[in-house]
């Protein structure tokens, strides 16, 4: 009987473990839809205005008077990592994949004699890191999900700025989950200073569209005005993204979770019908015997 009484306690255990991941599951799927919605809106402003700035810094590549965003110190001896993250976990692989990304890199900026500064955004990341790059970490922005906004993002643009100016890194990355759908989340590298086109092609990059333009004021003022504001436009589209990963892998896990407990119970279920018609089997036995007996 005390087997049959542990089953029990057991059973019940898992049934109301599988009532919380069942929640869950329901909360993150409500969540993210509006995230999706949010991030995927979110996408055009941010790449076109990637396109723009790409657009107008090539007329400067190369100047000596072009912003200090755009043009960066003329070293790259010191870098700065921004790794977004999320502050609750129970999300899968959602936080490892960037936490490890974020070593893979980290280890071979130092292999190339390079020095690496952290910025966690979100409790998780620093958590991961805090072990094997506990003083790399400069300072981390948690409760980013609560109210989500552009001033968040504007926040940690100006932090980074004001870190720049003073001179306490060359160059900035930042790394997140890029949202593709529900099943599928990619890691995400981005160049944030100086700023980096590249990546992008000459059809996309070039907006002027073979016409000649004259800026009022000249492309170096205008640059200087709006490379900040792209910082932090760049920096809240990787938020949305993140939140919406976070939601999505949540929900993914959750329901895995909920499946999972279901299958335990029905073995639980099982295997305590299986017990307890064994106790009964014995009681029957020893009393038919104890009959004979008389």
């Amino acid at each position: 009987m005390a087997n049959l009484k542990a089953l029990r306690i057991r059973i019940n255990s898992v049934r109301s473990t599988r009532k919380i991941t069942s929640a869950m599951k329901m909360v993150a799927a409500a969540k993210l839809r509006r995230a999706q919605e949010t991030a995927e809106a979110a996408r055009p402003y941010a790449e076109r205005m990637s396109r723009m700035m790409g657009s107008l810094a090539k007329a400067l590549e190369g100047r000596a008077d072009a912003p200090a965003l755009l043009a960066g110190t003329g070293k790259d001896d010191v870098h700065l990592v921004v790794i977004v993250t999320s502050d609750r976990g129970l999300c899968g692989s959602f936080n490892v994949g960037v936490a490890r990304a974020a070593r893979l890199k980290i280890a071979e900026l130092r292999a190339a004699g390079k020095e690496v500064k952290i910025l966690c955004v979100g409790r998780k990341g620093r958590d991961m890191l805090r072990r094997d790059y506990g003083k790399s970490v400069i300072d981390t922005v948690t409760g980013v999900e609560k109210g989500l906004g552009f001033n968040t993002a504007a926040d940690i643009a100006t932090t980074i700025s004001d870190l720049y100016a003073a001179g306490e890194f060359d160059v900035c990355w930042v790394v997140y989950n890029r949202f593709k759908s529900v099943m599928s989340q990619v890691v995400t590298w981005q160049q944030l200073i100086p700023f980096s086109f590249e990546d992008t092609d000459e059809s996309a990059a070039d907006d002027l569209g073979g016409a000649v333009y004259i800026f009022e004021p000249d492309e170096t003022e205008i640059l200087e005005y709006l490379l900040p504001q792209n910082m932090g436009v760049q920096i809240f589209r990787s938020l949305l993204e993140s939140q919406a990963s976070e939601h999505a892998a949540r929900m993914t896990a959750m329901d895995s979770a909920t499946r999972n407990a279901g299958d335990m119970m029905d073995r639980l279920n099982t295997l305590y019908n299986r017990t307890r018609q064994a106790a009964i089997t014995t009681e029957i036995t020893e009393i038919v015997s104890g009959a004979e007996a008389l």
